[in-house]
């Protein structure tokens, strides 16, 4: 049951940064989607499907070993995205 709720945070997070990038420039959308997948995603959703492989496989080892695959790949997938946005050059309008 512990896994839904690293689910609906993650998915709440997502909804939110949706909400919040809704209609903004490129610039901003990356920043936002960048710093939701740091804070708000990957930590949740990591040890959701961590807590879920465990349970499939009935080990529980397998929450921290997936844990540790999964939060570093989706943290700097999340970091990129927010230099990206940070880094990125404003639209010129004609």
């Amino acid at each position: 049951m512990a896994f839904a709720v690293g689910y609906g945070i993650a998915l709440i997070g997502a909804l939110v940064a949706y909400q919040l990038s809704a209609g903004k420039s490129n610039k901003r959308k990356y920043m936002v989607w960048g710093v939701a997948l740091m804070l708000a995603i990957s930590p949740f959703l990591s040890f959701a499907i961590g807590l879920t492989y465990a349970s499939i496989v009935e080990n529980g080892w397998a929450i921290p070993g997936t844990i540790l695959i999964l939060f570093p790949i989706i943290f700097i997938i999340g970091l990129i995205m927010l230099l990206i946005g940070i880094f990125k050059k404003k639209e010129q309008t004609i």
